[in-house]
């Protein structure tokens, strides 16, 4: 109902004083973290395997790129090439929280992706579609699905990719701040005794061996970081 009363089409039908807080908090079910809604380890190199085929390419790189950043849906969607630096190794999210976005580590692997995609437009991952309202693509939801039926996994939501990357990284017991920081979230104070922020050199180092072990149990290749970086300089 609140989401309704912020739209014009449908504001007029809603009265926002019929649900005031204790009326939500007696009847309406708390929200609870979904347990299940992420990638198992084991589940990682069906997922890949179906993901790398779907066309476009663009679709394949967002979905991989969503698991290996952790980012929000609308965050990498909406990245620019002018946030793309290939040769400093970094990523310019436009951070739903800090109004100046977040710098990112450029891990190999997923600079490897977007380097081979077809620059349309300002947007790295654009559509093909002539007749594309924003030049970009939109809902993923369906390939995605899809894939994973082909995979033949369970259902996993294009959130649940982000929550697969903090999943996922505590089995090389990265730091859990690093972690908070490359996804967008500040740490709490239970996680970390004092909120740091941490150079994009440190957070390189952990999120390349993120990377190296999730495609490792993919059985998927890293690409050498010099030799990559050698590679795109050059493009």
């Amino acid at each position: 109902m609140r989401w309704s009363a912020g739209h014009d089409d449908f504001k007029a039908s809603i009265h926002l004083e019929a649900v005031g807080s204790r009326v939500a908090k007696d009847h309406v079910p708390r929200a609870k973290a979904k347990q299940d809604d992420c990638l198992q380890h084991e589940q990682l190199a069906a997922w890949f395997d179906a993901v790398t085929k779907i066309n476009p390419p663009a679709v394949s790189a967002y979905l991989q790129g969503l698991l290996l950043t952790g980012a929000r849906r609308e965050e990498l969607a909406a990245l620019r090439w002018q946030d793309v630096d290939f040769q400093w190794k970094s990523l310019k999210i436009a951070d739903k929280v800090e109004e100046t976005g977040r710098i990112i580590p450029l891990t190999p692997y997923l600079a490897s992706l977007l380097n081979a995609l077809p620059r349309r437009n300002e947007w790295v991952f654009s559509s093909a579609a002539r007749n594309s309202r924003t030049g970009r693509i939109a809902d993923v939801r369906q390939p995605h699905v899809t894939a994973l039926q082909v995979a033949g996994l369970p259902h996993v939501s294009l959130h649940g990719l982000r929550r697969s990357l903090g999943t996922l990284s505590e089995w090389i017991e990265a730091p859990v701040g690093v972690v908070a920081q490359i996804q967008g979230h500040k740490p709490s104070a239970i996680a970390e005794k004092h909120y740091r922020r941490r150079p994009l050199d440190l957070l390189r180092m952990w999120h390349v061996r993120i990377e190296a072990w999730i495609l490792e149990q993919a059985g998927i290749s890293q690409p050498d970081e010099d030799q990559a970086r050698v590679r795109l300089v050059k493009n």
